[in-house]
């Protein structure tokens, strides 16, 4: 699923584990280290690995499956409970894992899926583990300093 169409719909970050998601209408990616404000930049994520890997700096999803997620399920669920950072429409996510792509003047490397874990199921409901298998989105690394906006392009080479 990747068409010209295929655009930034929310950006989400927190400065810690415990904060909420936030929606920013743009946010300014630096390598090596991930989004500015979000608690993987600070090293504050749950997850944050000393020293820093390059598959923390930046997560994206589908709307799509987070779409399709909140419609079978009888509770709710939005983009800000996926905890993800970079929220994508028109673009098959899963198939950018080992390849280069644009969002926005950024330039990202697909690393690997960002699967549903404990953690999650624990913030939100268990239904998210099954429900969001190989959809739970992409990790991703920064390759070229830039800033992405809500609407920016995605471009898979």
């Amino acid at each position: 699923m990747t068409n010209s169409n295929a655009h930034v719909v929310e950006i989400l970050i927190a400065a810690s584990p415990q904060d909420p998601m936030r929606p920013v209408p743009e946010v300014a990616a630096v390598p090596g280290q991930g989004l500015v404000g979000d608690r993987y930049f600070e090293g504050r994520g749950t997850f944050s690995p000393t020293p820093p890997k390059p598959d923390f700096e930046v997560t994206l999803i589908q709307a799509e499956h987070v779409a399709a997620f909140a419609a079978g399920v009888d509770f709710p669920f939005s983009t800000r409970d996926t905890r993800r950072n970079v929220v994508t429409e028109g673009i098959d996510l899963n198939a950018l894992v080992g390849r280069e792509f644009t969002v926005g003047e950024v330039r990202l490397r697909g690393l690997r899926l960002c699967e549903p874990c404990n953690y999650l199921a624990k913030q939100t409901r268990p239904e998210v583990l099954p429900g969001l298998l190989h959809k739970g989105g992409l990790r991703a690394q920064i390759l070229s300093a830039g800033v992405i906006r809500t609407g920016d392009p995605v471009r898979a080479d």
